[in-house]
């Protein structure tokens, strides 16, 4: 049986209150959106990987803080599970320009967005808005992969 797959998010609020998304479907083929972030790297920390998906993903530097919300998504009818752990965090430097490229090739688009704008959305996991406008620690347990 293989072990779920271990992933680090970034809950990024800028000076208007808005929260940075990305599309992590390769040439728009959902409309799905979430935080940015991936798969955790061994012998790497959390915050360490964390700051190296942020960066692949959306070209900012970003400082790590505390988590907030560790979620767990699954197929039902498949092998596949991840546990995903959310940080705040906060950029250092850079910005969200349209020409960054992810080098892997997977995030296509990224958006600021206020909670109201986040409701009109697709996103994932369901705790997102929670989490990233909330306080305290959230535990979203099991939901299903969606495409």
């Amino acid at each position: 049986m293989n072990s779920p797959r271990l992933a680090v998010r970034a809950l990024i609020l800028d000076a208007q209150n808005r929260l940075l998304l990305v599309n992590a479907w390769p040439e728009g083929q959902s409309d799905l959106w979430t935080a940015p972030g991936g798969g955790v790297e061994k012998h790497s920390s959390l915050p360490a990987n964390l700051i190296r998906e942020v960066y692949e993903e959306t070209g900012l530097t970003i400082s790590v803080d505390d988590p907030v919300l560790v979620n767990e998504f699954h197929d039902p009818d498949g092998t596949f599970h991840q546990v995903d752990i959310y940080f705040r965090c906060h950029i250092t430097s850079g910005n969200i320009t349209a020409d960054w490229q992810d080098p892997e090739g997977i995030v296509t688009a990224r958006r600021w967005v206020t909670q109201d704008e986040m409701a009109t959305l697709r996103v994932k996991p369901d705790s997102l808005a929670q989490a990233a406008w909330g306080s305290g620690m959230i535990y979203d347990p099991l939901e299903p992969i969606i495409r």
